[in-house]
């Protein structure tokens, strides 16, 4: 959608589009849910002007402004005053008493804390991004009220804080969703002051934002988003980079400073390839949300909205509606497509009436939920965030996540009192969501699980200090093989493990199939003195859950969640009652505490292993009598290979061979040079075989396949036939970002089928 040329004096044009993205219009102020929010926002500015005390320091006793959040939220306050005077039907509309108060609090943070010769103070963040953010949003409703010189002084402060030298070198804070953020504030300050010179380095700032990026933070060619240099990040501060560029292209359409860089495809492109996939029926997997995660409930004026992966989700999903207004018509269609799916099939949190939404989100998401667009199915196939350590399997019955990590992406990240239990979310976690399973890790999950104890990690015991390795992403392993290789239906997905803060080490695959997981490990070594485990699952049964857990011989199952069938190891069970408030793994959370009922299955490789395995098979979704049957009747899968050199499977039904080498060999008929992941279909009479390098060397690797070939029919550059025949040669130069490389292939027909070659456990 083009917006047309802006008429008359193009600053108040500007302006007053941005005050509309943010209050919202179309919507009926008498009409649900708008009414209730407006009165609510109503309530909450007559209580805060109600409690206003000016004094050295602070604009309201509880909110001093050391340390600077305090600054920030004194804003945020501010802004909800505003909105009360602007938008309809809170009751507070209009009044120009509330409007000066607004004002009053303006001049008291302008004269004390926020004007030019101020020294920063700790986090910076709040004096670049989080502070100017509201003042400008503020200004900009209020433009005519705060008169000349408050909009002088607010755009002083701003350059004292925000100086142009924050938008030259991409580097630092000044990357990715943070590089957005200040060039939003700096846009609308020079809209605000009138500035052509502050919009044009706002927009011109952004174009490294546009391109993909290689390493550190930013869009990957493969859908990955990095921020503070090794987080996965697409839930949140991808959200926030997705938000923030909506709004500016929206407010820049059609002015003298349009964003007409060729390259902001990219960012378009990025909702069906790098946001859309991470989305679950309304939820954004907590895999690439950061310490967020432990948000939860905080202490503050929105006690009462829970921050979960459905919060997340919903705010993503406003984004994405935000991002459509200014779309082309093709994408819109398919955008509003995908927000109607996510809606509708959202059973945990009604994205229609979320409390974290203001009017202007909710009469955008609800004028695609009324519209006449289809809602968009819930998509099925692989996707490999290679440059991230995250895989998302995605199939009729279920949905699954792993997190991972590298010398690329922490094991986790804490800072500022966040998430600092959060040590072993790289260590191979498996999300996974059955039918009737949206809020597995929404309610209570984070405050209330065993942090030594996540589904799918393998992991040594060893007890760690709160923020263990460091903040901000500091701790990452010293590893390199962590990737895999997929059909985008199938795939094998590996991960060389080293435990955080302790001496563990193991190799870790997954095997992702049509209706299971088969999960491989082995080399499992460790020096601590401790117990290490593997953790089968750990599935949170709500406040006082009765799942009945059924055990057979090498199977168990857990009614209406699915089953697990171990192939190598000893299953050990419990079930539990654990206790935790969202102030233990955060410091501004609330320390209400709650109750949530576990069921643990783990295997345990003893004190100090020294090359240990494991094998078993994920079965989400799968009822009790499927999990038996298929526990008995293991021809449908054969493990061929379990150990520190390679882990590979053969499942005969859709004639799939998928193996991880972490070293040169061989394995179910397939050989290679050099470590890689290898994915190879037979149906009828063609292949297909797909091959990575998730050590990320560049270095060729041949691949022989020992079975007749008549010709390969189509293979990328980076892919040279060496031979075809009595066995399959290439060669793939396979670059230094994972990726899959895909050729096919005719068999020929003196040997359609592979013969029965496969090593047992």
């Amino acid at each position: 959608m083009t917006r047309r040329p802006p008429t008359g004096d193009p600053y108040d044009t500007l302006r007053r589009r941005w005050a509309g993205l943010a209050l919202g219009a179309g919507y009926d102020p008498a009409a649900e849910p708008y009414a209730s929010r407006l009165a609510e926002t109503g309530e909450r500015a007559r209580a805060f002007r109600a409690a206003t005390a000016p004094a050295p320091g602070r604009l309201w006793p509880d909110l001093p402004f050391d340390p600077p959040s305090g600054v920030t939220a004194t804003c945020a306050r501010l802004w909800t005053m505003t909105r009360a005077w602007a938008q309809p039907g809170t009751g507070l509309t209009g009044d120009p008493g509330l409007a000066e108060d607004v004002l009053r609090g303006l001049d008291h943070l302008t004269a004390t804390v926020w004007r030019p010769g101020v020294t920063p103070y700790g986090n910076w963040w709040e004096w670049r991004i989080g502070t100017p953010r509201l003042l400008t949003d503020l200004l900009a409703v209020l433009h005519e009220r705060a008169g000349p010189g408050r909009t002088a002084a607010v755009c002083a402060a701003v350059d004292h804080f925000v100086p142009g030298s924050a938008l030259t070198a991409y580097t630092g804070g000044s990357t990715g969703a943070n590089r957005v953020d200040l060039c939003r504030v700096v846009a609308l300050r020079g809209v605000l002051g009138r500035d052509p010179e502050r919009i044009a380095l706002a927009r011109d700032a952004l174009s490294p934002v546009f391109r993909h990026v290689t390493e550190g933070d930013g869009l990957y060619a493969d859908g990955s988003f990095v921020q503070h240099a090794r987080v996965a990040y697409s839930g949140t501060y991808g959200q926030v980079l997705l938000d923030g560029l909506g709004r500016l292209f929206a407010l820049l359409a059609g002015s003298p400073w349009e964003i007409t860089d060729p390259a902001r495809r990219h960012v378009l492109d990025s909702v069906e390839h790098a946001f859309a996939p991470l989305i679950h029926d309304g939820l954004v997997m907590d895999a690439v949300n950061g310490r967020a995660v432990s948000r939860g409930r905080l202490t503050g004026d929105d006690e009462h909205v829970m921050r979960s992966d459905h919060y997340h989700g919903g705010l993503l999903t406003a984004s994405v509606a935000l991002l459509a207004e200014g779309a082309d018509r093709a994408r819109r269609e398919r955008w509003h497509a995908l927000v109607k799916g996510w809606i509708a099939r959202d059973t945990v949190c009604d994205l229609l009436t979320a409390p974290q939404f203001d009017v202007a989100d909710l009469a955008r998401l609800r004028a695609i939920a009324e519209g006449p667009t289809a809602p968009a199915p819930a998509p099925v196939g692989h996707r490999l965030f290679a440059a991230m350590d995250r895989a998302v399997h995605r199939r009729p019955r279920f949905t699954a996540c792993v997190a991972m990590a590298s010398d690329r992406i922490a094991h986790y990240e804490c800072g500022n009192g966040e998430n600092p239990r959060g040590w072993h979310t790289g260590a191979g976690m498996v999300s996974w969501w059955a039918a009737g399973h949206g809020d597995q890790y929404t309610d209570w999950f984070w405050p209330t699980v065993d942090p030594y104890r996540l589904p799918g990690i393998t992991v040594s015991t060893k007890r760690l200090p709160d923020g263990a390795g460091g903040e901000w992403g500091e701790p990452v392993p010293d590893v390199r093989w962590v990737g895999g290789a997929t059909d985008g239906t199938y795939a094998v997905v590996g991960q060389h493990l080293k435990g955080l803060g302790s001496t563990l080490e193991a190799r870790k695959a997954w095997f992702f199939l049509a209706d299971a997981v088969v999960c491989l490990g082995a080399g499992i070594t460790g020096a601590d003195g401790v117990p290490v485990e593997t953790v089968v699952d750990n599935r949170n049964l709500g406040e006082a859950g009765t799942a009945v857990l059924t055990r057979g011989p090498g199977w168990a199952h857990l009614e209406g969640h699915g089953g697990w069938i171990v192939l190598d190891g000893e299953l050990h069970t419990l079930r539990e009652e654990r206790t935790g408030a969202w102030s233990d793994i955060n410091a501004d959370g609330l320390p209400e505490r709650r109750t949530r009922r576990w069921q643990t299955l783990w295997l345990d490789h003893g004190t100090d292993p020294a090359g240990t395995r494991y094998a078993y098979v994920l079965l989400p979704g799968a009822a009790r009598g499927e999990v038996a049957r298929r526990a008995s009747g293991r021809g449908w899968l054969r493990v061929l290979a379990n150990d520190a050199s390679r882990q590979a499977v053969d499942v005969p039904a859709p004639g799939l061979t998928a193996a991880a080498f972490w070293r040169p060999g061989s394995a179910g008929g397939l050989t290679v040079s050099r470590p890689a992941a290898v994915l190879l279909r037979r149906r009828g009479r063609t292949a297909r075989l797909c091959v990575s390098d998730p050590t990320r060397t560049g270095e060729p690797v041949e691949i022989e396949w020992d079975h007749p070939v008549r010709e390969v029919v189509d293979a990328p550059d980076t892919v040279e036939i060496l031979a075809t025949g009595p066995r399959l040669r290439l060669r793939v130069t396979p670059g230094e970002a994972c990726a899959t490389h895909m050729c096919e292939a005719t068999l020929s027909r003196s040997r359609l089928c592979d013969p029965d070659k496969h090593e047992g456990l």
